[in-house]
């Protein structure tokens, strides 16, 4: 089963591995999170999948991802990556 982390703990795993993410990073992630009303689960996953697809945070990449797999109706990580497969964003 996939780790839980709060939102916040996976931003510092992140910064730990050497991603920054400025104030503006921040701010994007958390209006995205309660634009979209998302459970950390899932920001986690829009979080690394932006960065997986842009090669550094983009917020409004992940804004935009964010709510299409609240959208679609996403649960899991596996999923959301097929998505992003079939919509030719990796």
């Amino acid at each position: 089963m996939e780790k839980s982390w709060t939102t916040e703990e996976y931003l510092q795993h992140l910064t730990a591995k050497g991603f920054k993410f400025g104030e503006d990073s921040i701010g994007f992630i958390e209006f995205g999170k309660h634009y979209t009303g998302s459970s950390d689960h899932l920001v986690n996953i829009a979080i690394e999948i932006t960065l997986k697809a842009q090669k550094e945070f983009d917020g409004s990449f992940f804004v935009s991802f964010l709510e299409m797999i609240k959208k679609e109706q996403v649960l899991s990580k596996k999923a959301a990556f097929e998505l992003a497969k079939v919509k030719n964003i990796i």
